[in-house]
């Protein structure tokens, strides 16, 4: 059985493993004690799913690595899954663990097969046995090689592991001697004196002022910040053919406009492999003053070069998309739905761009199920490859059914996903893969409904894709803060959230949700908060941003730890060009970890990779750039990077995933946190790419969310749009310009009288509003002069 051994890979860390202080925590390591029944050693059990063959044996004293016998898991033929021995599931041999602590973990192996990797499952106190995390991936080795690796900190509610090695390929891994010893690192010993930044952070308002009404923002991998702004929702911007973005380099505080060849104005992005940025469709048109059309979308499609600082073109997209999706792929292509087409009609045409090709295909060459889903769907890639539509999107009501959906590009199969609490009042939700992005759970979080146009909700959801049959279950409700709708802010109350928000993954594993506003366009609400996987709850009462971050607002994470928002455009048609950053608590924690050395910026996947660092760290992580609009960056992700740490404490090899459909390959920032929960700056390191997919290992996939009950949907009939009406921002167009936005329903707390209604566009900032012809459907020309609340 051993014979087909090849060449030995050995580990990556040179220094011996740390010293041994712990007693071992696994029962029966070396597999000396079996079962009379079926021979497998005491305390270990089999393990694994999907469609294969294989075998688990014990083997003799001349195949262990010390004492009599080794445990042996071959797979002979497979066409999915992995087969695997871990540790029993129960009290007596699963090794019980203490919550906020990290484990160091290792066994001995030899391996034909580099798709193999120790995985780790956990048991919560009040939901059971679950799978935690993969956290290793093994090498080929003929002879015996020891594998080490740190847990991430043990989540609330967890008080056993159990663990060992999945093999996911063809071939032969044997296992012996394995140890688990408490590594937990204390906390430092740093207090802040920083008063109330200490828990709540501080906003600053920059001295300089953006230089475009940007509607976009993308994080280059070279640091510097894109905001493109395309006309900006300025129809004047638009007739002069005046299209702008700018660059802004958070080092020097620097701002440089850049030529933009089209309007980009509302069109989707997303950064391709190279860490150029994808730039897909925008503004053909806006809305026509008579209702005979709205916006439109054309064909265009560009890419930002971060080298040269320019656009250069790529061929057309089979039809426009005024607001559609933008998700790449774990093989670095990316897929785009929805939005609006070259004549306001609902796009039902998905769109593929080639990565190997470097182009957008045909029609004919990408799946079709003739789908609408709608304007900016959050579609999240899975650990498997599918999509998660989550509900969130802009403009109107959720999809048919739950709201929400599991899609399989490669079987053409979309499968209902139920739970989402009031899924035609998500309208400006937001949506995100909560760290780490293993976990494979999302949280979205407040919205409301232009066309009806309610208070925004306080409604938060989670959905955990990796149990077999997901569903949104509710979350906890967003905090309130305070609210201003043209009479000085106020606070929140009874069920009053907010839409517009925006939500940053940041290095600590939390999520900061910032901005919103009660109404469309209007009511902006002050409030900030840190949502905590790990607690599933809102730490409330962070410090606020003090510039209102509305509609076409961004926040959005720096390298150096802080956040950046920018823009606000209310239904004025105004748009504030002020930029503010925010500076966490983290930071306000005394001195930060350094990242000295990066081995190597370009990293394989099933790779390990040596850093170094100036002082403990317990955790490090891949965070990738935003490119966000319109409450809207499903490519943001967070990924865990389980550690080997040396003798010294400072050397650390860092274990990368086998799977891109967990981190597409691209440029990420790479992030070390101490005890305290401080991160470093980031460092830029490069994930993946052609080269180093066609040479990976397997990804190690699991079968997560195959036993789904939803209705499922094939391709429907060819068509050839979704009819969608011109009024589908919620704007009414009989009054003032396009980029003006007078609501077609008010809130609900505005009476339906003339004085009323013009009391409230006053209030809001609303300026001379001409009508456009003689129709006046809400009442605002009663002296018949043509100008609304003359």
């Amino acid at each position: 059985m051993l014979a087909a051994f090849g060449a030995s890979a050995g580990l990556l860390l040179a220094a011996p493993g740390p010293a041994r202080a712990g007693a071992n925590l696994v029962v029966n390591p070396g597999f000396e004690s079996a079962r009379s029944a079926d021979a497998l050693p005491t305390c270990w059990e089999k393990s694994g799913w999907g469609n294969n063959d294989f075998t688990v044996s014990t083997t003799d004293a001349a195949q262990a690595h010390s004492g009599g016998r080794a445990l042996a898991v071959s797979v002979t033929r497979r066409v999915d899954g992995d087969r695997k021995v871990l540790m029993k599931e129960d009290s007596s041999c699963a090794p019980a663990v203490t919550p906020a602590h990290q484990y160091d973990l290792s066994l001995w192996y030899r391996s034909t097969t580099p798709d193999a990797s120790v995985t780790v499952f956990r048991h919560d106190v009040k939901a059971g046995w679950q799978y935690w995390t993969d956290l290793k991936s093994l090498p080929v080795s003929a002879a015996y090689a020891r594998a080490e690796v740190r847990t991430p900190v043990v989540p609330p509610g967890t008080d056993q592991i159990t663990w060992g090695v999945s093999v996911y390929g063809v071939g032969t891994v044997v296992t012996d001697d394995y140890d688990m010893e408490d590594a937990t690192q204390p906390g430092g010993g740093a207090v802040c004196t920083a008063g109330d930044a200490c828990t709540k952070g501080t906003w600053a308002v920059m001295p300089f002022r953006n230089p475009v009404r940007s509607m976009h923002s993308v994080v280059l991998h070279n640091g510097k910040v894109l905001l493109v702004a395309g006309s900006g929702n300025d129809p004047e911007l638009f007739k002069a053919g005046t299209f702008t973005s700018a660059l802004y380099d958070p080092r020097t505080g620097g701002m440089k406009t850049v030529p933009t060849p089209v309007d980009m104005f509302c069109a989707g992005h997303v950064q391709l492999s190279d860490g150029r940025v994808l730039i897909m469709s925008g503004n053909k048109a806006y809305p026509a003053a008579d209702g005979s059309h709205g916006y439109e979308g054309f064909k265009d499609s560009y890419v930002f070069d971060p080298a040269t600082e320019s656009y250069v073109k790529t061929n057309d997209m089979n039809e426009g998309h005024w607001y559609p999706s933008a998700t790449i792929l774990g093989n670095g292509d990316v897929i785009s739905f929805g939005g609006l087409k070259e004549d306001s009609t609902g796009s039902v045409t998905a769109e593929k761009f080639s990565q190997a090709q470097q182009k957008w295909l045909p029609r004919t060459e990408v799946n079709q199920t003739w789908s609408y889903w709608g304007l900016y769907p959050s579609m999240i890639l899975m650990q498997d490859g599918r999509l998660f539509y989550s509900g969130s999107h802009v403009f109107g009501n959720g999809t048919p059914g739950g709201g929400a959906a599991v899609y399989d590009y490669g079987a053409n199969r979309i499968t209902d996903v139920p739970g989402l609490q009031d899924k035609d009042h998500r309208d400006q939700s937001m949506s995100v893969l909560l760290p780490p992005a293993q976990d494979q759970r999302v949280l979205t979080m407040g919205g409301g409904n232009v066309n009806s146009n309610p208070e925004a909700s306080r409604l938060t959801d989670l959905i955990d894709l990796k149990q077999p049959n997901p569903a949104y279950v509710p979350g906890p409700p967003l905090p309130q803060g305070t609210v201003d709708q043209g009479q000085g802010p106020k606070p929140e109350t009874g069920a009053q959230g907010k839409m517009y928000v925006s939500a940053v993954l940041m290095p600590d594993g939390k999520v900061l949700e910032t901005g919103g506003g009660l109404h469309d366009r209007a009511d902006p609400v002050f409030e900030a908060s840190f949502f905590d996987p790990a607690t599933n709850g809102f730490q409330a009462g962070l410090a606020t941003d003090p510039v209102p971050r509305t509609y076409h607002s961004s926040a959005f994470l720096l390298p150096d730890g802080r956040v950046m928002a920018v823009g606000d455009n209310p239904g004025n048609g105004t748009f504030d060009d002020h930029v503010s950053i925010y500076t966490p608590p983290y930071l306000y924690k005394g001195a930060r970890p350094q990242i000295t050395a990066v081995a190597n910026n370009r990293w394989q996947y099933a790779s390990t990779q040596r850093i170094t660092v100036d002082r403990p760290v317990v955790k490090a992580e891949l965070i990738r750039p935003a490119a966000v609009t319109h409450s809207s960056d499903p490519n943001q992700r967070f990924v865990d990077l389980p550690m080997t740490v040396g003798t010294d404490g400072t050397t650390i090899d860092l274990n990368v995933t086998s799977n891109p459909n967990l981190a597409p390959p691209g440029w990420y920032m790479l992030f070390a946190v101490d005890a305290n929960g401080v991160p470093s700056v980031a460092s830029w390191v490069h994930l993946g790419g052609p080269e180093a997919l066609a040479a990976a290992a397997a990804p190690a996939v699991h079968g997560f969310a195959r036993h789904m009950t939803g209705e499922v949907k094939g391709p429907g009939q060819q068509r050839s749009h979704e009819p969608v009406s011109p009024q589908i921002a919620g704007c009414d167009r009989h009054y003032g310009e396009a980029n003006v936005c007078v609501p077609t329903v008010f809130p609900k707390a505005v009476a339906a009288t003339t004085e009323a209604r013009c009391t409230w566009l006053k209030e809001h900032g609303y300026g001379r509003l001409r009508l456009n012809g003689r129709a006046d459907p809400l009442g605002l020309d009663l002296d018949g002069n043509g100008v609304a609340c003359g």
